[in-house]
């Protein structure tokens, strides 16, 4: 469904995007992908199957992909997963 790369190297950064088959993602960054508003999260093939009919059947069977990317000058220890619900909570109070 989704693709998070952690990576300072910028061939690594695209080789992955262009090489691996998701439906969105995030690059130095994990919990904004979930957050976001503007992103779409699903996937592709069965994972990504959803509205059809008009509009909806193009949006269905096409494929679009999203990416952030973070910068890393600044690491942050709110970008990564955790199982913390305080800090879930926090980033979602922030994104709303």
């Amino acid at each position: 469904m989704a693709t998070y790369v952690f990576t300072r190297n910028k061939k690594t950064e695209k080789r992955i995007i262009e090489s691996v088959r998701f439906g969105g993602g995030c690059i130095n960054n994990m919990v904004l992908h979930l957050a976001s508003a503007q992103m779409p999260f699903g996937g592709v093939g069965y994972s990504g199957v959803g509205y059809y009919h008009g509009k909806y059947s193009f949006d269905a069977f096409t494929h679009e992909k999203s990416i952030l990317k973070t910068a890393t000058f600044y690491d942050d220890v709110m970008k990564y997963p955790s199982d913390n619900k305080m800090k879930m909570k926090i980033v979602k109070l922030i994104f709303r």
